[in-house]
């Protein structure tokens, strides 16, 4: 995946110890989105806005809020996450790489 022309912030967002990764973006048409990393292990996230998460590398398990199915997603595949909810993200094994886009 690439982006051009945007705006693009510095400095890192650091979750749960360093273990989640992410730098933000606003893209030409005022898009925001943000891409990281997610090291090995279990987070939950809430959300206020509407979320896609692309993997672009590596794979993760995904159990949205609400739900009591957890689904795989590999790298070019992705997930949505409903405004006002959450998920939980678990990586095994190597990292996972993403971008999140804000809908």
């Amino acid at each position: 995946m690439e982006f051009k022309n945007v705006t693009a912030t510095a400095a890192a967002n650091l979750y749960f110890e360093g273990k989640v990764i992410s730098h933000g973006i606003v893209t030409a048409d005022g898009a925001k989105k943000s891409f990281g990393v997610i090291f090995p292990g279990e987070y939950h996230f809430g959300t206020e806005a509407a979320e896609r998460m692309d993997v672009t590398a590596g794979d993760c398990v995904v159990q949205l809020d609400g739900s009591d199915e957890s689904a795989t997603y590999l790298a070019g595949s992705f997930f949505e996450v409903p405004a006002n909810s959450g998920f939980t993200i678990t990586v095994a094994g190597d990292v996972c790489e993403n971008v999140c886009s804000y809908l």
